[in-house]
């Protein structure tokens, strides 16, 4: 509340100020002042707090009342544990969601290197100059192994070795693993062990949970029946965990596995490493180790730096599909605009002028073997004559 108090007095004081991060990332969502990072889809996390807090809570009031039923040893042991699991799980989930997961600052313009020049790559990226031409790709050595890495049209820079851009966020985040829906947030470099251990907690809550309300029901002492109508609630929590572990089960197996090969789920989905060797595995253990006790690198980019509002340039994704339309379409309606605040409706005045007999002429008359020549002279020759025409008409 105090972070969120701040911030508010810092924008009424300095006029409309917001964070140097929207200069890179227009579908990001910030509060205190930069502290705290949300993902476009950051209300998904209300219905994964929800998800989550429903059972936990409804298991902790259930034990709470039936207390007096057990030992205060085995009752107490269970409510409390249930309470430090749900409290991890929740701690777990908002690491990984309101953090930065690894965002690669953009450039303003593409990179001028030399290096770029000496590649093998066939694709090029022709910049707006008609000099500055770009490979699409660009060797990396890694671990002794020549990795390709790719150049990203919305960040205008090369990524580095397992970054990619993720195309919810628009950004391109350090060793990108996948764009979590649960929690509205790319998993990458700076918050993958948290996400470890968010999906970790939530299946031992998930067993902790569905194994202590069976226990509770097998506990009732009379018969089956009698003790599903008495204890309802014990029920639909055996029914819902018994659902939800095998899919936050399977999906902490599968990245235990992806930590023991080293992979991110986004190399593992494109067949990355299935016939090349893996440059990034350094053996089980190691690997472990790299996840869970290398230390994290700080952000690359001061979501606290404050700039200018007028000064904030949202790049877009570039669209390879309808974009050249729509520049169309809105050159269009922008000098139709133009024209209806002059009081004209068509050309300008200059090339309503202008005398095309003599190009129509031209245009028509069918090339003979001293004509023939290349294209750009006959352009030439066009242009001379519109030329020669506007002066002489002015």
């Amino acid at each position: 509340i105090l972070c969120l108090w701040r911030s508010w007095l810092h924008i009424l004081h300095h006029g409309g100020l917001q964070t140097d991060a929207w200069i890179a990332m227009a579908f990001k969502k910030f509060i205190c002042g930069g502290r705290v990072l949300l993902g476009p889809d950051a209300r998904s996390l209300y219905l994964s707090t929800f998800l989550i807090g429903s059972p936990a809570f409804t298991f902790i009031v259930n034990m709470l009342i039936r207390i007096k039923e057990h030992e205060p040893a085995y009752g107490y042991g269970v409510l409390v544990t249930g309470i430090i699991l749900t409290c991890l799980d929740f701690m777990f989930l908002y690491l990984t969601s309101l953090g930065d997961p690894g965002i690669i600052p953009r450039n303003a313009r593409p990179p001028e290197d030399e290096e770029c020049m000496s590649t093998s790559s066939m694709e090029w990226i022709s910049g707006k100059s008609q000099s500055l031409r770009l490979p699409r790709t660009k060797d990396v050595v890694v671990n002794g192994c020549t990795v390709k890495v790719k150049f990203c049209d919305t960040c205008k820079l090369y990524r580095p070795p397992r970054a990619s851009h993720c195309s919810i966020c628009n950004n391109c985040v350090q060793k990108f693993d996948h764009h979590c829906p649960w929690v509205g947030q790319c998993i990458g470099l700076r918050n993958y062990r948290y996400f470890i251990f968010f999906i970790t907690s939530s299946t031992t809550l998930c067993l902790y949970v569905f194994s202590f309300s069976l226990i509770n029901i097998i506990r009732g002492g009379s018969s089956l029946l009698r003790t599903l109508s008495q204890d309802l609630v014990s029920v639909i929590l055996v029914i819902y965990c018994f659902v939800v572990v095998w899919f936050v089960g399977g999906l902490t197996v599968f990245h235990f596995y992806l930590m023991s090969t080293n992979q991110t789920t986004y190399e593992n989905f494109r067949y990355r490493y299935e016939k090349d060797k893996n440059p990034h595995n350094l053996g089980y253990f190691n690997n472990l180790k790299q996840v869970f006790f290398a230390k994290v690198p700080p952000s690359a980019i001061n979501f606290r730096e404050m700039v200018l509002v007028q000064d904030i340039i949202v790049p877009e994704t570039p669209s390879y599909h309808g974009g050249y339309i729509e520049f169309r379409r809105n050159f269009k309606m922008e000098a139709e605009h133009t024209n209806a605040k002059n009081g004209s409706s068509g050309p300008p005045g200059i090339l309503q002028n202008l005398d095309y007999t003599d190009i129509d002429d031209k245009l028509k008359k069918k090339p003979t073997e001293k004509d023939s020549t290349t294209e750009e002279g006959s352009q030439e020759q066009i242009l001379s004559t519109v030329q020669n025409d506007s002066v002489s008409k002015s």
